[in-house]
């Protein structure tokens, strides 16, 4: 059998493969989605929207997400994923955390910058939609009990957690979430800076004990 000619044999440097290229459209469909969710709200995040934010024909978008329930849960998805990643990576550039109370404040401004974040906005517009579109709700809450549960899992692994019995401490974690997700929220319309760095201190002499 003759031998094929090396360029065959080998991809040319730089050219990506099919499955590449089948990842990178959907990061972009992805990343225009959640985008739109953000700015535009659910309602308005239509097929047509992502279309021409993400540069995919509407075919394209379908090929990878059969309807635009799917497409919404994904993104949800995505934003789960990138939020742990980021929170990580701060995590990381503090040198790791620890249960002082300083560095409980540090995870906390980290967890209200994660609140905050542009991305986040697109799971609060979804969480807002799914009160009242029983098809969404139903698809998110599955979704949305593994993002608890990888939250859980991960709030365990701190320092502070030690402190606490299991059960508690995820009470507790899952108490600061929802108040920082409120405030989150509520600060689109009525911000009070004069009370962030209140409520953190507040918070982290409460959890630490000093």
């Amino acid at each position: 059998m003759t031998e094929a000619p090396e360029r065959e044999r080998h991809p040319v440097a730089g050219r990506r493969t099919q499955q590449q290229r089948r990842t990178a459209t959907i990061e972009r469909i992805l990343d225009a989605t959640v985008e739109a969710l953000g700015e535009l709200g659910y309602t308005a995040t239509t097929i047509g929207e992502v279309c021409r934010r993400s540069g995919v024909s509407s075919g394209g978008v379908f090929r990878h997400f059969p309807a635009r329930l799917d497409l919404m849960v994904a993104a949800a998805d995505a934003v789960r994923e990138r939020q742990f990643a980021n929170f990580r990576l701060g995590l990381e550039q503090l040198g790791g955390p620890g249960d002082s109370p300083e560095s409980v404040r540090e995870c906390l401004r980290l967890l209200r910058a994660a609140c905050r974040a542009p991305i986040n906005a697109a799971w609060y517009e979804l969480l807002g939609a799914a009160r009242t579109d029983p098809a969404l709700r139903a698809r998110l809450a599955p979704m949305a009990q593994r993002y608890h549960a990888q939250i859980a899992e991960f709030g365990r692994t701190l320092p502070i957690a030690s402190r606490f019995e299991p059960t508690e401490f995820d009470t507790l974690l899952f108490t600061i979430v929802h108040l920082l997700d409120g405030e989150a929220v509520a600060a689109v319309v009525h911000p009070q800076p004069e009370q962030e760095e209140p409520r953190l201190a507040l918070v982290a002499q409460l959890v630490t004990g000093r």
